[in-house]
């Protein structure tokens, strides 16, 4: 805290002052509502919505509903908001972050605000992180809304779209980030509007919104349909892979040494910067490539595909690690294994064709890439929400970004009873093999009092190397990594329990309390040991966070070696030579304040890198995003069976200004004028157009020739339209082809906007901003698409006979998506009971099962 906060106080502090006069109000009415019958509480909300639609807010009617949820929780599900949850719900009601420690109830605030809010009946979305927590909170927290008469859904991953519109069509509805994304695109995707399954992005509040809105930021959603792509180039570029000879650079290389033309000694046949996660090929490198491949010049333009395979598929060997990054299951399949959670995401694909190179390393099948159809991000589609507001444990470190990305601040709230958890000091040393040892120590010691121990790790390779040396020890223990998620919530739920020693990569489990039993509070709490320093600050706290929950104690301690990615790469080189001044023997642990300095500072580094990551992600996003807002509301008119005649006789007349500006210029005499090829193109669009002659179009101004064109041109689609019986066929004809031609021309321009940006990087070594390049390519790229969707529009309608039937139909067939299958579901329950061979048959024969129905079974 620095000397301005100690004298005027937080952000957050004086935001509470403001808050605690409204939570003494909820209060004070309490009695109030204990007096009311069920039926009178559940009155409640007619009332609130009538003084609603009478000119009452939000904000005035927010203590009598507060206090209304507060004594239907009660009565509905036996639990009852403490002051802090009231003071939760309010900041998420104002469009804000609240942070709340582990354990405080989160899952209980968000019914203050959901409630309130859904009053206006436009939809509350609740935000979860996957499934299995959706459905949880939904079948829990819905009662309390039921009770008040409230209608509430939940979208899941399995359901079809019938399902998913009655769920948003409730009051609240409970959904992950993945679905509530996917759906979004799709419905700018459907040919009719009864195919509509949202109805509007009212008000989100978002569950781990950190999770969702930072950790998952820099992945887009993607709707995909198959590309005719080769996938043998990702075969030949991992064999020559094998062949290059990893080598080293005197100095940093960077876009800045090339601008300043800097040299740079280099060795082997690439260059691994393990910092920025990049991989260079060095000039030898280069001309391997070239002998490989029979080519003359890598730099070429027709060889920017083989440059850019052969760099995936050296990243896949020198920076994707099996069983860290990704594991290979039984049938071939490589799956991702998520930074943050641990967990593994099955359906998810690297992008930009990093999948099918790791698919190449590790000798599996490599599937064919996919055509984007549909894409957006996180940070695009939240910000859509005419409100949201979050909650987490851990956001206060990242408040810049969710301020200036998402428009939102961070309020830090207090516990409902102190937390009494110990966070000792991080224990130093200089090895990994020293720090385990240490680790294994650790439990050894917590386990023979029966104080149950959580060990958080980063890898699963680092999570199996414990569990091997934990079972030499011979201590009982659980494994919790992404190899087993099935049984997450499970596992997390009982660590706490007396003696219980669980071992999880980083932040399996989370939204699952870990509730201790008496024994395991008398034995000192939950001990939570973490193996090593996350890349991010707000990564360690939540795990220390599932420790001292509500009051209780425990005690927490991060074992790191000087040999640890993060110290290696990010720490000082002094800190060894710190160790060494000290006279440190080998296996002595150290904790010095400097180290610890040393290792924020490093986190911080990362930290500020990474939002630069997702904020440059965002600027360039920004473009697709104006782009898709124009073609999205544009689709939009079309389901709403909005009339597209003007808008295809601007299409008409705009085409005629074009093709004059082109054939016809004004900056050339009419002389030279290009009358043929203006007649050739005119022609094959609008065949049925009258032209002037030659002579008559060059004595004409250019004015005048325009003016006489666009008249004709409108004359002819007048004679179009008179061909049909009902002037409405023709509209819906119109809509029909519009939204095809929309369609395929988009997904081309998502393609192309693609491939725009891989290469954009480029523009740097000619010291131009990539991102003013790109944003000016992107501007003319989408200008060169609504002239096409314009131009094959009237083609089409120009070329139509009147006996044709047109019919709206989807443009790509899709195939997936980037995420699919990446929810925690529970296990699969059977529907009816189980028929047993001696068992009465179902029939009504009163022979057992096995010698009626039962024998018709093969």
């Amino acid at each position: 805290m620095n000397i301005i906060e100690k004298i005027f106080g937080t952000h957050s502090e004086n935001e509470l002052k403001r808050i605690y006069p409204i939570v003494d109000k909820i209060e004070a009415l309490g009695p109030e509502m204990e007096a009311l019958s069920d039926e009178e509480l559940r009155g409640k909300t007619r009332e609130f919505k009538e003084r609603l639609k009478e000119g009452e807010t939000l904000d005035d009617i927010l203590p009598e509903a507060f206090a209304v949820v507060r004594e239907g929780a009660y009565r509905s599900i036996g639990m009852r908001h403490y002051r802090v949850q009231m003071i939760g719900g309010i900041i998420l009601h104002q469009g804000r972050i609240s942070e709340m420690k582990t354990g405080e109830g989160k899952t209980l605030v968000s019914t203050l605000p959901a409630y309130l809010n859904a009053l206006e009946g436009k939809g509350v979305h609740i935000v979860t992180v996957n499934d299995y927590l959706a459905k949880r909170d939904a079948e829990w927290m819905g009662k309390v809304h039921e009770f008040l008469g409230l209608t509430v859904g939940v979208v899941l991953n399995s359901m079809d779209n019938d399902e998913r519109r009655a769920a948003y069509n409730c009051d609240i509805t409970y959904v992950t980030n993945n679905e509530l994304g996917f759906d979004y695109l799709r419905d700018n995707m459907v040919i009719y509007k009864e195919q509509l399954v949202q109805r509007g992005l009212h008000y989100a509040i978002i569950d781990e919104v950190d999770s969702v809105l930072i950790d998952e930021a820099r992945t887009p959603l993607i709707i995909s349909g198959q590309s005719g792509k080769s996938t043998a180039l990702y075969e030949a570029c991992d064999v020559l892979a094998r062949q290059l000879e990893r080598g080293e650079a005197s100095g940093e290389f960077s876009k800045m040494n090339a601008i300043m033309g800097e040299e740079i000694e280099e060795t082997g046949d690439f260059i691994v910067d393990e910092k920025e996660k990049t991989v260079n090929l060095t000039e030898d490198g280069v001309k391997k490539v070239e002998k490989f491949f029979h080519i003359e010049n890598l730099a070429d333009a027709e060889n920017l595909e083989i440059q850019h395979n052969i760099i995936l598929a050296l990243r896949a060997h020198n920076l994707m690690f099996r069983d860290q990054d990704y594991v290979v299951n039984e049938e071939g399949e490589v799956m991702i294994v998520d930074e943050f959670t641990g967990r593994i995401m099955p359906g998810r694909r690297y992008s930009d064709g990093l999948h099918q190179a790791i698919e190449a390393k590790e000798h599996v099948k490599v599937r064919r890439e996919s055509k984007t159809l549909a894409t957006i991000t996180f940070q695009n589609l939240f910000n859509k929400y005419d409100k949201k507001s979050g909650m987490t444990g851990t956001a206060l470190t990242e408040e810049k970004e969710f301020r200036d990305i998402y428009g939102m601040d961070v309020i830090e709230i207090p516990t409902n009873k102190p937390v009494l958890r110990k966070d000792l000091e991080d224990a130093v040393y200089k090895t990994k093999e020293e720090k385990y040892r240490a680790v294994v120590e650790a439990v050894k010691e917590a386990h023979a009092t029966g104080q149950p121990v959580l060990v958080g790790t980063i890898t699963i390779e680092v999570s199996e190397l414990l569990s091997r040396m934990l079972k030499k020890e011979g201590i009982q223990h659980n494994v919790l990594n992404a190899k087993y998620h099935e049984k997450e919530a499970e596992i997390v739920a009982d660590a706490g329990v007396h003696g219980a020693v669980t071992i999880a990569t980083n932040m399996a489990g989370r939204g699952t309390d870990i509730k201790l039993d008496d024994d395991a509070k008398a034995a000192g709490g939950l001990k939570i040991i973490g193996t090593e320093r996350h890349e991010s600050r707000r990564i360690d706290n939540q795990l220390r966070g599932r420790s001292g929950r509500q009051g209780d104690p425990g005690e927490s301690r991060f074992y790191i070696s000087l040999e640890d990615d993060l110290m290696r790469l990010f720490g000082s080189e002094k800190l060894m030579g710190v160790f060494n001044t000290l006279g440190v023997e080998d296996g002595e642990q150290i904790e010095h304040k400097m180290l610890s300095n040393a290792i924020e500072k490093a986190q911080k580094k990362i930290e500020a890198n990474n939002f630069g990551i997702r904020k440059n992600l965002l600027e360039y996003d920004q473009v697709m995003n104006e782009q898709r807002e124009i073609i999205y509301a544009e689709r939009r008119r079309v389901l709403d069976g909005e009339s597209m005649r003007d808008t295809i006789y601007s299409m008409i007349t705009e085409y005629v200004e074009n093709m004059t500006d082109r054939f016809a210029s004004t900056e050339v005499d009419p002389e030279e004028w290009d009358i043929k090829g203006f007649e050739i193109n005119l022609h094959g669009v609008i065949p049925q157009m009258e032209l002037p002659s030659e002579e008559e179009c060059r004595q004409m101004r250019q004015k005048e020739l325009k003016h006489l064109l666009k008249e004709r041109a409108v004359k002819a689609y007048e004679s179009k339209e008179a061909e049909f019986p009902e002037a409405e066929q023709l509209r819906e004809v119109e809509r029909v082809i519009l939204l095809k031609v929309i369609d395929a021309r988009w997904m081309d321009h998502i393609d192309d906007m693609d491939q725009l940006r891989q290469g954009i990087g480029l523009q740097a070594y000619g010291q131009r901003d990539p991102l003013v390049e790109y944003k000016m390519m992107g501007y003319d790229m989408f200008g060169e698409m609504t002239n096409a969707i314009a131009e094959t529009t009237i083609r089409t309608l120009f070329h139509l006979r009147v006996e044709e039937k047109v019919e709206r139909e989807e443009v790509a067939k899709v195939t997936g998506t980037n995420k699919d299958d990446t929810s925690v579901r529970e296990p699969k329950k059977r529907e009816e009971k189980k028929i047993y061979p001696n068992d009465p048959c179902p029939c009504g024969s009163g022979k057992k099962y096995k010698q009626c129905c039962g024998r018709k079974i093969k």
